[in-house]
């Protein structure tokens, strides 16, 4: 039995979602843990995220060779303003969806099957089919992200034909997104890209299996032989328990700890393999078990940008008037939803932190709350097509104080008389206090200011 602690309940929070809300802080200290992970696992009608801004219908044409340089530079504009609504769309619902575990399962498997594509509706197809099934079976994951036009164009399927097969998007599946290095061969490889033959898309961004591109000949593929499709191939991979386990130690890493427990975590794999892949039940194993609130298990990692960022907006009521600006700081902090540095997604832990982003991270919480301005640029050399680069207005704009308010009524309400430090920072013993008030006028906003400028607020 998991005792009811603001130690415990703060933890679950945390891994569990994007941190307490501000209107849970109240009576954080009374919930119990299964009552918790109830609220955290709701359920509701599925809302996909979409983007505002117009299509163009013959948007295809502009983009070729021969259409004029207006027209390109017109689509080039959408394209960005669409892709930077589906960003913030996805933010606002972290922020403010009751189902914080779907957003946040759909943030992890977000890293987990990486694509990084410029057209907007192809985005806005792979995070809605991600954000789906996030909490649902990982066998209908994987097949619908694996026919998303995203993933077959980032991964080159689209070029993968018989007698030419390409390998890329065999490889990726099968070392990033399921089974892991050691687990296949390279002749696995070329025979898993002769399977794939044909996976494409249409104009319209429809999933299509061309057959006159498919390779009809019999494969071995993981010790298996005949006539095999993409989807034999998919089916051939979840039937390796080598897959439940990558799953397992990866969702392990991301929401328990990066140091991995063999024991626990071949316990749980079995047990995924076993649900045929119900996602939703690992999860709860996972929330519901003692070790996971084990003292080594808690305030040991660092929060990523957009698990910081979202955590900040869930604990100060605010009113932005340009959201755009949050976009800046994603990249300004290394993290810039739809745009992963590459297939294997954002890494983590210290590779958060340089000098450049901690100083930044601890300067956030003044810089949000109108006390200093944001004196930083993004790196010269970044490759930025989602539009800041090419954009320099949205840049200029967005180096001035934010247009950020903030309800510090609301926050004074709910942190008066209560040790702040007790319900922001994770491990508050190892926290000075004495230094965090020599720099506070003893108010509730600068303790809470103050409080999110320490290093301790950086881990969870």
């Amino acid at each position: 039995m998991i005792l009811p602690s603001l130690t415990n309940n703060k933890h679950l929070l945390w891994r569990a979602g994007f941190g307490a809300g501000i209107n849970q802080f109240e009576d954080l200290h009374k919930k119990d843990i299964k009552g918790l992970i109830h609220d955290l696992f709701i359920e509701e009608p599925f809302l996909p995220i979409n983007y505002d801004t117009p299509d163009i219908v013959e948007a295809a044409d502009y983009m070729n060779d021969k259409a004029p340089a207006e027209k390109k530079k017109e689509m080039q504009r959408i394209n960005r303003e669409q892709n930077e609504e589906l960003n913030l769309n996805f933010l606002n619902k972290m922020v403010n969806s009751k189902e914080q575990m779907r957003e946040k399962m759909a943030f992890f498997w977000h890293g987990h099957f990486a694509s990084r594509v410029v057209n907007p509706k192809f985005n806005r197809q792979i995070l809605n089919v991600i954000r789906k099934n996030a909490l649902g079976n990982f066998k209908d994951l994987l097949f619908e992200v694996s026919q998303a036009p995203a993933m077959l164009n980032f991964l080159n399927n689209q070029q993968n034909k018989k007698d030419h097969p390409n390998e890329n998007f065999a490889r990726e599946v099968m070392e990033l997104f399921t089974m892991g290095r050691g687990n296949y061969t390279e002749k696995d490889i070329r025979e898993g890209a002769r399977a794939f033959t044909g996976w494409g898309f249409d104009k319209e961004g429809n999933f299509v299996e061309r057959t006159k591109l498919h390779d009809e000949g019999t494969k071995t593929f993981l010790g298996k032989t005949g006539n095999f499709t993409g989807t034999d191939a998919l089916h051939i991979i979840l039937e390796q328990k080598a897959t439940s386990k990558f799953i397992t130690a990866k969702i392990y890493k991301f929401f328990v700890n990066e140091t991995v427990d063999e024991a626990i975590v071949n316990k749980l794999s079995e047990s995924f393999y076993q649900s045929n892949y119900d996602i939703k039940k690992l999860m709860t194993d996972i929330f519901s078990s003692s070790w996971f609130y084990d003292k080594k298990n808690i305030g040991n990692r660092i929060k990523s940008p957009i698990e910081l960022m979202a955590g900040m907006m869930r604990t100060l009521p605010m009113t932005i008037q340009n959201p755009e600006n949050l976009i800046v700081y994603q990249k300004l902090l290394g993290q810039m939803l739809l745009y992963p540095p590459n297939v294997a997604g954002w890494p983590n832990g210290k590779s958060w932190i340089d000098s450049s982003t901690l100083m930044l991270r601890l300067q956030v919480p003044q810089i949000w709350s109108g006390l200093r301005p944001l004196d930083y640029r993004p790196k010269e050399d970044d490759d930025l097509d989602m539009g800041l680069k090419n954009n320099p207005n949205t840049l200029a704009k967005s180096f001035k104080n934010p247009n950020i308010t903030i309800d510090w009524a609301r926050v004074e309400k709910i942190f008066n008389g209560k040790n702040i430090e007790d319900y922001l920072i994770q491990n508050s013993q190892s926290l000075d206090m004495n230094s965090v008030k020599n720099f506070s006028d003893n108010s509730v906003k600068m303790n809470v200011i103050n409080l999110m400028s320490t290093p301790e607020y950086q881990l969870m």
